[in-house]
């Protein structure tokens, strides 16, 4: 099947779409993408509607979802379905709660097409964490790459999935902020929401107290699968109050990458793979290679597309929900067994 994906991920960049042919269980080929940058005043409604747990949603849902419509109309592919993530604006499993907005039914009717949607409602429902499901799209594409790999994906929360020898040997879990709170920290400090290419961050220095601190907190201390609300450490932005904007941004990119290596894995990886915004950090980058020990690079280095991957792992999800396969295991979030999930809303 040709399928589109669209994600609008915890960092806030916009909206972006993905062409894949799929089965659900194996990637065929990969088709156009792109990436539709959120308007700076949409971004705002956006972090207050997360800011407030989704009870100011309701006024920026419909603009949300146009801005998905009109990513499917720029693509401007024949396709058979479209898998929608929406933005998640609440993720408390613990309270077995996941909230993503953005109108199913309104995408489908405007597109023509059927639309896959609600990936986690299942899963957090059944007692899982709801999060992360990358890893059977991670598992599919990594098919043929030696193992044990780690993929690591560094978006506004930081997740990652291991990979062992054999399709059921499957790990991930969130591992800790991944851009969320450096973003946050930078427009508080700039007004420009990213520490573009980590130019800030390069120069400063990490504040080891600060960071000995936030890494002591007991989410880090948990074994897989655990998830993570966008919000979850935002209190952390106040240690930072009294040091500089590069020392801040350095601690915060030292924070990402220590937390993603301090995950309890069943057994080192040879190397790891990186996606999401958080790979075009280079100061984010240098210190997962200092913390990890062993060799890390972009996906691009795989022949994957670091920017599309998000969007196109919901088109793959999408046909698993058309064909009632599990969208997650217990490794990956806990849920007690491999659990299908989504609906399929038609135009």
């Amino acid at each position: 099947m040709k399928v589109i994906g669209l994600m609008s991920g915890t960092s806030l960049d916009g909206v972006d779409a993905a062409v894949l042919e799929t089965d659900g269980q194996t990637v065929q080929a990969f088709g156009p993408s792109l990436t539709l940058a959120y308007p700076p005043a949409l971004r705002a409604r956006l972090r207050q509607a997360i800011a407030s747990g989704g009870a100011d949603a309701t006024c920026v849902e419909a603009d949300l979802t146009q801005w998905h419509i009109d990513a499917v109309q720029r693509l401007g592919v024949a396709a058979d379905l479209i898998g929608f993530h929406g933005q998640t604006v609440l993720h408390a499993p613990e309270r077995r709660i996941t909230r993503q907005i953005g109108d199913a039914q309104r995408l489908a009717t405007e597109t023509g097409l059927p639309v896959a949607c609600d990936f986690r409602l299942a899963d957090v429902a059944a007692g899982g964490q709801g999060a992360p499901l990358a890893p059977l799209f991670h598992a599919a594409l990594a098919a043929a790459l030696e193992k044990p790999l780690l993929v690591v994906n560094i978006g506004g929360v930081a997740n990652l999935t291991w990979i062992g020898e054999g399709a059921e040997k499957i790990l991930a879990c969130d591992t800790g902020p991944g851009n969320a709170l450096l973003d946050d920290f930078m427009f508080a400090r700039t007004g420009t929401p990213i520490d573009q290419d980590g130019a800030m961050a390069q120069r400063g220095a990490p504040n080891r107290r600060i960071l000995d601190a936030w890494l002591a907190h007991p989410f880090f201390g948990l074994p897989a699968p655990k998830s993570l609300d966008r919000q979850h450490f935002v209190d952390a932005l106040a240690a930072l109050a009294d040091i500089s904007t590069e020392d801040g941004a350095a601690t915060l990119a030292a924070f990402t990458a220590e937390a993603i290596a301090r995950a309890q894995l069943p057994a080192p990886p040879r190397r790891v793979l990186v996606t999401g915004g958080g790979r075009k950090n280079p100061a984010i980058m240098a210190a997962l290679r200092m913390a990890m020990g062993v060799p890390v690079a972009p996906v691009e280095q795989a022949g994957w597309d670091g920017d599309a991957l998000e969007a196109q792992c919901f088109a793959f999800l999408a046909v698993r929900v058309l064909r009632g396969l599990p969208l997650s295991l217990q490794g990956t979030t806990g849920v007690p067994r491999p659990m299908p999930g989504g609906r399929i809303v038609a135009p």
